[in-house]
């Protein structure tokens, strides 16, 4: 299934990497069904944070714990690329854990998603929806 971003969800990506710049901002995609109705904003705990992510385990735990109380399921992560492209960087390919969630990429005024698969990212066209 390809996933559909609400236009609400896309708006909180580019506002979040403009907030973060020069740093990398970073966060949790949570929806339904493959629609990512909601972009969340996590701390990025990352000792490099210009340069890197990490999101902050204390919100992926809670999101994950919320989703199992019925609330909505973690589709995938996003973060900024402050001064690269919209695609996934070599940190990201070493990083990544194939677990077939949705990645977005911001850069700029550009957000891409990408599906983490065992053999590496794949492209997902952007699909985008009201809400």
């Amino acid at each position: 299934m390809e996933p559909v971003l609400t236009s609400g969800a896309k708006a909180t990506l580019l506002e979040e990497a403009t907030r973060a710049f020069p740093r990398e901002c970073c966060g949790l995609l949570l929806g339904r069904d493959g629609r990512i109705e909601t972009a969340l904003p996590c701390a990025n705990v990352h000792g490099q944070p210009e340069r890197h992510f990490e999101i902050d385990p204390a919100a992926l735990i809670a999101a994950h714990r919320a989703a199992r109380g019925g609330g909505p399921q973690v589709l995938g992560y996003y973060h900024s690329h402050p001064s690269g492209r919209a695609e996934p960087s070599a940190t990201d390919r070493a990083q990544a854990s194939g677990d077939g969630r949705i990645w977005a990429i911001v850069a700029g005024t550009t957000v891409t998603l990408w599906r983490d698969l065992p053999h590496g990212f794949e492209a997902l066209p952007l699909r985008l929806a009201p809400g």
